[in-house]
C-alpha cells in the first residue's frame, strides 16, 4: 500500500506545482507595462512571422534569433495581445526550467524531497518570477543553462551517446538564443568532479562524447551563418564586454566594483535567507563534489562577467542563480529534518520563505512597490524604458482612427517608440506611423504637410516638444513612482 500512496502523493505534488506555476506566471501577466526591449523583440517577431525573409531580423541588432523564433510561432498560433503572447514564451521557458531543476537536483542528490523543494524555490523565486513574465531572452537562457548542466552531469557520471546527443542539441539551442549559451560548453570540464575515476578508461569515452556534443552545438549555431548579418553578433557583444586586449592591460580594474553590484542583485533577488541557505553547503563534506559543481557553474560565469562586463543588468545574473537554488534546497531540507520541534520547523520555514512570498505578492498585485533591485525598478517601472501610458495612447489612437485616417509621429525610430505603437497599430490602414529622432527645433516639412491634411498626433517619451511645433498636450502618463518621467501625447 505504501507504493501506491507514494505514487498518488507525487501526482498530487505535480498537479499542485502546475497550478501554482500557472497562477504565479499568468495572473496579471501584462500588468507591468511593455519594456523597451520587449517592444523591440515582439516587433521583430511580428515582422518575421509575416515574412520568411526576415526570420533572422534580430541579427540586425546583433541578437541571436531563437527567442524571437519562438515568439513568431506563438504569434501565428495565438491571436490576441502581442505583449501577452510575447511574455507567454518566457512563461513556457520558465516551466521547462522548473522541471529541469527537479531533474538536476535529483541527479545530484538522489532525493525527491530536495528535488521538489528546488522546484518550489524556483516557483517562488522573485528572480525567476520577474523574467518568466517578461518577453526577454533571459528566462530562456536560464532554461538551457539548467538542462545543459543536468545533461553534462549525466554524461560525466555515465558516458553515453544518447546523453551526448541531447547535450549537443541543448547546447546548440542555448547558443542560438544568446552568446552566454557558450558558457555551458566551457563549464563541462567542471563536471569531472563527479567522474568515476576508478575506471580511467571511461575518460576516453567521455572526451569523445563531449566532442560529439560540441560539434553538434556548433553545427546548430552555424545556421546563423546563413545570414549576411552574422558578423553583427560579435559587434553587439563588444557593447557589453571589454575586449581581451583592453582587459589584459588591467585585469582587475572593474572586478571589485562589478562583483559588488552583481552580488547585490543576486542577494536582493534570491533574498537573504535563501542566499545564506545556498552558501551553507560549502561546509558539507558528504556531498562536497556535488556542491563544487554547483558553485563552479555559478561563480565562474559570475567572476567572468565581473571581469569583462562593461554594461551590466540584473537579468544577466539570472541563469547563474539557478545552481544556488539547488544548494539552498539541500540546506532547508537538512534544517527541517534535524529540527525536532514542530514550532521551530515552522519558524525555519517562515524565515526562509516569507521574504520570497512577500516579493511575489507585490510583483503580482502591486509591482510599483515590489522589493526588487533599483536597476530593474528603473528599467521596468520608474524610468524611460517603462511603457506606462502606451496602452492608453494606443486605445486613444485606435478610437480616433475608426472613421478617419490619422498620422502618428513618435519621438524615436528604435525602441519603445515607435515599436510599442507599431506592435498594436501598424497594420491599421487608417494609421500612418512615423518615427523621428531626435526631434528637430523646427517641425519637419513632411509632418507639417500631414498636419494640414489630417489629424496628426505626437507621442513623446523623453524630451520636451519644441515651441515651434505648436503642439497641444492631450494627456501625460507618469512613469511608475517618478514625477519627472512621463509619456506624453500631443495633437499637432
Amino acid at each position: 500500500m505504501a507504493r501506491p500512496r507514494g505514487w498518488v502523493f507525487t501526482v498530487f505534488l505535480i498537479v499542485l506545482f502546475t497550478l501554482g506555476y500557472l497562477a504565479t506566471r499568468l495572473v496579471n501577466l501584462t500588468q507591468i507595462p511593455v519594456f523597451t526591449d520587449e517592444a523591440i523583440y515582439i516587433r521583430w517577431s511580428q515582422i518575421g512571422a509575416q515574412d520568411a525573409n526576415w526570420r533572422f531580423i534580430s541579427l540586425v541588432d546583433g541578437k541571436q534569433p531563437l527567442f524571437t523564433w519562438i515568439v513568431m510561432v506563438l504569434l501565428r498560433l495565438i491571436p490576441g495581445d502581442p505583449l501577452f503572447v510575447g511574455r507567454l514564451a518566457s512563461v513556457l521557458a520558465g516551466a521547462a526550467s522548473m522541471v529541469g531543476i527537479w531533474f538536476l537536483s535529483y541527479e545530484l542528490f538522489g532525493r525527491k524531497k530536495i528535488a521538489f523543494l528546488s522546484s518550489f524555490l524556483y516557483l517562488f523565486s522573485p528572480f525567476a518570477l520577474v523574467y518568466d513574465r517578461m518577453a526577454l531572452y533571459d528566462s530562456l537562457v536560464a532554461t538551457f543553462f539548467i538542462w545543459n548542466m543536468y545533461l553534462a552531469i549525466r554524461l560525466a557520471r555515465s558516458p553515453r551517446l544518447d546523453t551526448a546527443l541531447l547535450l549537443g542539441l541543448t547546447l546548440g539551442a542555448g547558443m542560438l538564443n544568446k552568446t552566454s549559451g557558450f558558457l555551458s560548453l566551457y563549464l563541462i570540464p567542471t563536471t569531472l568532479f563527479l567522474f568515476d575515476w576508478t575506471n580511467p578508461k571511461r575518460l576516453i569515452r567521455w572526451i569523445g562524447f563531449v566532442l560529439i556534443a560540441a560539434v553538434i552545438s556548433q553545427l546548430l549555431y552555424s545556421v546563423l551563418r546563413l545570414s549576411p548579418l552574422f558578423y553583427m553578433i560579435a559587434q553587439k557583444d563588444m557593447v557589453f564586454i571589454y575586449p581581451l586586449s583592453e582587459w589584459i592591460t588591467n585585469p582587475t580594474q572593474h572586478l571589485e566594483g562589478n562583483l559588488r553590484g552583481l552580488f547585490d542583485w543576486l542577494i536582493r533577488y534570491l533574498t537573504w535567507p535563501i542566499f545564506f541557505a545556498a552558501i551553507l553547503p560549502a561546509m558539507d563534506r558528504k556531498n562536497r563534489r556535488e556542491f563544487l559543481v554547483l558553485y563552479a557553474w555559478c561563480l565562474i560565469p559570475l567572476v567572468g562577467l565581473a571581469s569583462f562586463g562593461k554594461v551590466l543588468y540584473p537579468r544577466f545574473v539570472l541563469f547563474m542563480a539557478m545552481p544556488l537554488l539547488v544548494a539552498a534546497a539541500t540546506t532547508i531540507v537538512w534544517l527541517y529534518e534535524t529540527t525536532s520541534s514542530r514550532v521551530w520547523k515552522r519558524v525555519v520555514m517562515l524565515v526562509m520563505f516569507a521574504p520570497s512570498v512577500i516579493a511575489v505578492f507585490y510583483l503580482l498585485f502591486n509591482p510599483l512597490y515590489a522589493p526588487i533591485p533599483q536597476a530593474d525598478r528603473g528599467q521596468y517601472i520608474n524610468d524611460w524604458p517603462a511603457g506606462w501610458g502606451v496602452r492608453e495612447v494606443n486605445a486613444f489612437l485606435l478610437n480616433q482612427s475608426r472613421d478617419q485616417h490619422i498620422t502618428v509621429v513618435t519621438e524615436g525610430t528604435f525602441g519603445l517608440l515607435p515599436y510599442a505603437i507599431e506592435i498594436y497599430l501598424v497594420n491599421n490602414p487608417n494609421i500612418t506611423i512615423t518615427g523621428i529622432w531626435p526631434l528637430p527645433a523646427q517641425i519637419p516639412e513632411s509632418v507639417a504637410e500631414a498636419v494640414k491634411k489630417e489629424p496628426t498626433y505626437l507621442v513623446v517619451n523623453k524630451d520636451e516638444v519644441p515651441i515651434e511645433w505648436s503642439a497641444t498636450l492631450l494627456a501625460q502618463y507618469q512613469k511608475g513612482l517618478r514625477r519627472d518621467r512621463y509619456l506624453r501625447l500631443y495633437r499637432l
